[in-house]
C-alpha cells in the first residue's frame, strides 16, 4: 500500500489522479490531498478518502476548512493551512509518491520540498523545472528523488527513450524529442480575428478537459513553450534537440527519433489518466479506466509545422530558455498575469505575447541559484506586469 499526497487535487489533475486511485483501493491510501482555496471541494473529497491531512493553501480559510470537516463528519483529517504545511506534507516521512500538481508558481517550493526528501514526485507542475531547472534537477540528484513526468508530452518521451537514458542523449542514440501539440483551438483562425478572442472560447480545448489557465496556455501554445523548457532539463537536452509539430489528434503524445532513422512515439486517447497510471503504477501497467485506442476508427494522423507568426509565444520559450538565469521565472511570472488578466477580460488574447515580451526584454536577469533569487525575479516580474498595464503602455 502506497500512501499518496496530492497537491493541488482539485484541479483537473488532482480529480484524475483521485479516478484512478479509486480504481485500486488495495494498491494506494489517500495520505493527504491539498487546495489552494476551494473548501467545499476539498472537504468533499476527504469525505470519500478520509486522508490524514487535508492542506489550504490560503491560510486565511484554514478555520473555514476546520470547521467544514467537522461538520462533514471528518474527524480523522487534520486541517492545515498555507504555504508550510504544503511542504510539511510532501516530505512526510509516512508519504512515499506526491502528485506535484498545483497549477503555476505557487506549485514551486512544496514540489521542491518533496524532491528534497527523496520522494517519488509525479510531476505536473511544469513551473517546478521552467522557474528552477537546475536547482530543482540538482536536488532530485542529491537526495535520491525518483522523478516520473505526468505532461502527456513529457510522459510519451519517458516512455519513448531508453531506460539508460540518463547516459546522455547522444550517447543512447537519440537525435531529437519531437513535442506535438494539438495547436488548441484557433489553429485554423485568421490571424487579424485572434484579437477578438474571448476567454470561454479559448477555454474551449478541442481534445482536452483542462483548467481555464492552462487552456489559454494551450490556445497561446505557451504552454508548448513550456514544455521545451521543462524537456530540456527532464532529458538533458539541447534545445536544439527539441522540436515542436502541431499534431490535431492529440492520437501522438510526442515521440523521439534515434540516429539509425527510427521514431518511436506513444500514441493512446487523450485522457490524462494514461499517464497518471503509468506514473503510479510504474514500472507495472495499471488499469486507468481509459478507453482502448481505435486507430481505424482515428482513420488518420496529420502533421503541420509550427507557425511561429500564429504562436510567438513558443519562440520567446525558446529565448527565455537560451538566456538561461532567471529569464525563464520571469517568463511564467509574466505569463500567468497575462493570461490573469485575459481571463477577467482586461487585456486582449493577442497582447498576451506582446506584454510578455515588452517586458521580459527589458528585465535584468539574474542566475536561478537559489530559491529566494528565483522567487525574488518571480515577484519582480508580476510587479512589473503590474505597472505596464497599469500605465497603460501595451
Amino acid at each position: 500500500m502506497k500512501n499518496i499526497v496530492i497537491l493541488g487535487s482539485t484541479g483537473s489533475i488532482g480529480v484524475s489522479t483521485l479516478d484512478v486511485i479509486a480504481r485500486h483501493p488495495n494498491r494506494y491510501s489517500v495520505f493527504a490531498l491539498t487546495a489552494n482555496s476551494r473548501v467545499a471541494e476539498l472537504v468533499a473529497q476527504c469525505k470519500v478518502f478520509q486522508p490524514k491531512f487535508a492542506v489550504i493553501a490560503d491560510a486565511s480559510q484554514g478555520d473555514a476548512l476546520r470547521t467544514a470537516l467537522l461538520q462533514a463528519g471528518c474527524e480523522a483529517t487534520q486541517a492545515l493551512a498555507g504555504v508550510d504545511a504544503l511542504c510539511m506534507v510532501a516530505a512526510h516521512t509516512e508519504a512515499h509518491s506526491v502528485m506535484a500538481a498545483i497549477v503555476g508558481a505557487a506549485g514551486l517550493a512544496p514540489t521542491l520540498a518533496a524532491a528534497k526528501a527523496g520522494k517519488t514526485v509525479l510531476l505536473a507542475n511544469k513551473e517546478a523545472l521552467v522557474m528552477s531547472g537546475a536547482l530543482f534537477m540538482d536536488a532530485v540528484a542529491k537526495h535520491g528523488a525518483n522523478l516520473l513526468p505526468i505532461d502527456s508530452e513529457h510522459n510519451a518521451v519517458f516512455q519513448s527513450l531508453p531506460a539508460d537514458y540518463k547516459k546522455g542523449l547522444a550517447a543512447v542514440g537519440v537525435e531529437k524529442i519531437i513535442l506535438t501539440a494539438s495547436g488548441g483551438p484557433f489553429r485554423n483562425m485568421a490571424l487579424h480575428d485572434l484579437v477578438n478572442v474571448t476567454p470561454d472560447q479559448a477555454c474551449a480545448h478541442p481534445n482536452w478537459v483542462m483548467g481555464r489557465k492552462i487552456s489559454v496556455d494551450s490556445a497561446t501554445m505557451m504552454n508548448k513553450g513550456l514544455e521545451v523548457i521543462e524537456a530540456r532539463w527532464l532529458f538533458a537536452a539541447d534545445l536544439a534537440q527539441i522540436e515542436v509539430v502541431i499534431h490535431p489528434q492529440s492520437t501522438i503524445h510526442s515521440m523521439v527519433q534515434y540516429r539509425d532513422g527510427s521514431v518511436i512515439a506513444q500514441l493512446g486517447n487523450p485522457d490524462m489518466r494514461t499517464p497518471i497510471a503509468y506514473a503510479l503504477g510504474y514500472p507495472e501497467r495499471i488499469e486507468a479506466g481509459v478507453p482502448m485506442l481505435d486507430l481505424v476508427k482515428i482513420g488518420r494522423l496529420d502533421f503541420q509545422p509550427m507557425d511561429a507568426a500564429r504562436f510567438p509565444c513558443v519562440r520567446l520559450a525558446y529565448e527565455a530558455s537560451a538566456r538561461g538565469g532567471t529569464a525563464p521565472t520571469i517568463l511564467n511570472a509574466l505569463n500567468e498575469v497575462a493570461v490573469e488578466r485575459f481571463l477577467a477580460g482586461k487585456l486582449a488574447f493577442t497582447q498576451i505575447p506582446l506584454m510578455i515580451e515588452s517586458i521580459l526584454s527589458k528585465s535584468a536577469i539574474a542566475d536561478a541559484d537559489s530559491i529566494d533569487t528565483i522567487l525574488a525575479a518571480d515577484a519582480q516580474a508580476r510587479r512589473n506586469a503590474g505597472t505596464y498595464l497599469a500605465e497603460g503602455i501595451l
